[in-house]
């Protein structure tokens, strides 16, 4: 009864969005849970292969634990992974969309799959994950929009990212793991040569009792049985078996080279608890034919145990080997998560991600980058908006098609996520038809993107076009108007008194000091801290300068230096980022890097990056998710 009322309390009921146009209402996405995973993970590797493009979006359960650690226009790609960094670390991927797509003239044919995930500890190892952070605008949208909980919970499909399946199967071995007969190139000792005739000798004794006919019945009949089952041993399946104890890993490669003198003999390890080998488990065949039989069946056994260690990873695995150009909105978010849950921990740097990217997937396109090339969007502030400011601006018809791939009852039923993965993919298209960046025809699907497309590829750079995804109700994206400023031209202010807007900050700066003579401009980055940005340079330096003398005329500012008003250079901001010192508030994180010295192991020369941002004069309110 209280796992009903549990399940109950899960599900949560969210209202259609009449928002929605014709189009996408019609636009159906393959709901995939643990229930009928294999089943699709067979289907999505053919579209994958068969595909030109992969299209890929995500549900995390959140985004950033405090407003200032989103990453914000002020940032420089640096600081932005390490932003990003941080999220993938602390939150989680509830869903997560697959959508392999080709463009065929002004044609989009589209196989879009959307992936149910729940780190579930399976293998009772600890891994993937013990806990995880949720952001609560987060969840109260995702329950909105009618997210089933149940079965993200309950029918999640768990994973294990590549290191740690290495370190699952170190830890819990593979009772049947195949290995398959070596020439030793080492000298044998004479202990070696004494076990492997030992070794051999009872192998071909016992190859002998296996391969003698059964005896007629006779009253030692049973007796004889015993003794034969005796000296046969175990079975594996319908085929004898037999254990050889090993004491070392010298000793395996002696019984792997003793094997190759059997033509009938299989060689499997039996592992320890701690993963290494104890024994060699030798199968006989009855003949060729059925030594490729047995072969198949452990090679059938070895890709479902992949699979149940692997599990949703199987799908990245898909899609990293086929070296596909990835395409997706706010690539740094979500490659970010992709690394951190699927392949290895983060990196501590930006160069070292990148690097370390780029050998799971060579090629990737992020839309917001193509977006930037047709000019500003003013009014695009998400996915929809996006899209339909293109549809008004440009003509450019495109059709989707997205073939009938048997739709479960719950996808009947309206229960349908996973559509930004397609206005992903729909927005690429149009934008590859307006841009007129596509394959050659002549290419296929094997060959190396073209010189245009390879422009906009494994760019990251943050808020280098306009339109930002949205992210909750207190978002803020500076948009239009942008302009190229140093970092050393930027500081930052805290210790002002509470609720102080921009506008009353720039008013009291101005007049106070020659150096506000000059054009700047003042933005809150949360209720605790702001930034100015001076168009003079070296103006910086001097303010902060006048803020550690405290040597202002202005009667206004003198005031708040004496109420605690302080600043800072961009430097200790990077450092910040750098080291982790994600307090709640800007302010805190500052004030605790100025006043807590803490060792940078990194290093101040330890990673290269840029010494320029773009700042923009305008700001929009970003109201829903």
């Amino acid at each position: 009864m209280s796992r009903l009322l549990q399940r109950r309390f899960l599900c949560s009921r969210g209202s259609s969005n009449s928002n929605k146009n014709s189009n996408q209402q019609q636009w159906k996405v393959k709901q995939v849970t643990k229930s009928n995973f294999s089943e699709a993970l067979e289907e999505i590797k053919k579209h994958i292969q068969d595909s030109d493009f992969i299209a890929v979006s995500s549900q995390k359960s959140g985004a950033f634990s405090a407003p200032w650690r989103r990453v914000l226009p002020f940032d420089t790609p640096e600081t932005a992974y390490c932003k990003a960094k941080d999220a993938a670390e602390k939150f989680q991927l509830f869903q997560f969309a697959v959508c392999p797509f080709s463009i065929k003239e002004s044609k989009v044919i589209a196989f879009p799959y959307n992936f149910h995930l729940f780190p579930r500890d399976e293998l009772n190892i600890g891994m993937p994950a013990y806990s995880f952070s949720c952001q609560t605008s987060y969840l109260t949208s995702m329950a909105r929009e009618g997210f089933d909980f149940n079965v993200c919970i309950y029918d999640g499909i768990s994973y294990l990212s590549r290191v740690q399946e290495s370190s699952a199967k170190d830890r819990i071995g593979n009772p049947i793991s195949r290995i398959h007969p070596v020439k030793s190139s080492l000298a044998q000792s004479v202990a070696d040569s004494v076990f492997l005739e030992r070794t051999r000798s009872r192998v071909r004794h016992w190859i002998n009792a296996c391969k003698d006919p059964i005896p007629k019945k006779g009253t030692d009949d049973a007796l004889i049985k015993s003794l034969r089952k005796l000296i046969l041993g175990e079975m594996f399946g319908s085929r004898p078996c037999m254990s050889i104890d090993i004491c070392s890993e010298r000793q395996v490669e002696l019984v792997l080279e003793m094997l190759n003198e059997f033509s009938d003999l299989i060689g499997l390890i039996i592992p320890d608890k701690s993963g290494g080998p104890k024994a060699v488990r030798v199968v006989l065949t009855s003949s060729e034919e059925d030594k490729k039989l047995l072969e198949r069946e452990l090679e059938n056994i070895e890709e479902e145990e992949n699979k149940r260690v692997r599990g949703f990873r199987e799908v990245i695995d898909a899609v990293s080997v086929s070296q596909k150009p990835i395409v997706a909105y706010n690539c740094l978010n979500e490659l970010t998560f992709i690394h951190s849950k699927f392949l290895a921990p983060l990196p501590q740097s930006m160069s070292e991600f990148m690097c370390s990217l780029r050998f799971a997937f060579p090629c990737i396109l992020d839309v917001n980058h193509l977006l930037k090339e047709i000019g500003p969007l003013k009014k695009a502030k998400n996915l929809p908006a996006a899209m339909s400011y293109l549809k008004r601006q440009f003509f450019a018809p495109l059709d989707m098609e997205i073939p009938h791939q048997g739709f479960s009852e719950q996808e009947h039923e309206g229960k349908n996520h996973g559509h930004n993965v397609l206005r992903i993919t729909h927005l690429f298209a149009k934008l590859c038809l307006i841009l007129k960046v596509t394959r050659d025809s002549n290419e296929t699907v094997n060959d190396d993107l073209n010189n245009a497309m390879e422009s906009y590829a494994n760019n990251f750079n943050p808020f280098c076009t306009s339109v930002q995804e949205p992210i909750d109700g207190e978002g803020m994206v500076w948009m239009d108007n942008t302009r190229k400023v140093s970092t050393e031209d930027l500081a930052f202010l805290w210790g002002f008194r509470s609720g102080m807007s921009a506008g009353v900050l720039k008013s009291i700066f101005r007049g106070s000091h020659d150096v506000f003579s000059e054009d700047f401009e003042v933005r809150l980055v949360d209720k605790s801290c702001a930034i100015v940005v001076f168009w003079t340079p070296g103006s910086a330096k001097v303010l902060l300068n006048v803020l550690g003398s405290g040597a202002v005329g202005s009667d206004g500012l003198t005031e708040m230096i004496s109420e605690g008003l302080r600043g800072a250079g961009y430097e200790l901001y990077k450092r910040i980022c750098r080291l982790g010192l994600w307090e709640s508030d800007l302010a805190e994180s500052l004030d605790r890097a100025l006043e807590e010295p803490i060792p940078d192991v990194l290093g101040a020369d330890s990673t290269k990056d840029l010494s320029e941002i773009y700042w923009s004069n305008d700001v929009i309110k970003l109201e829903d998710l």
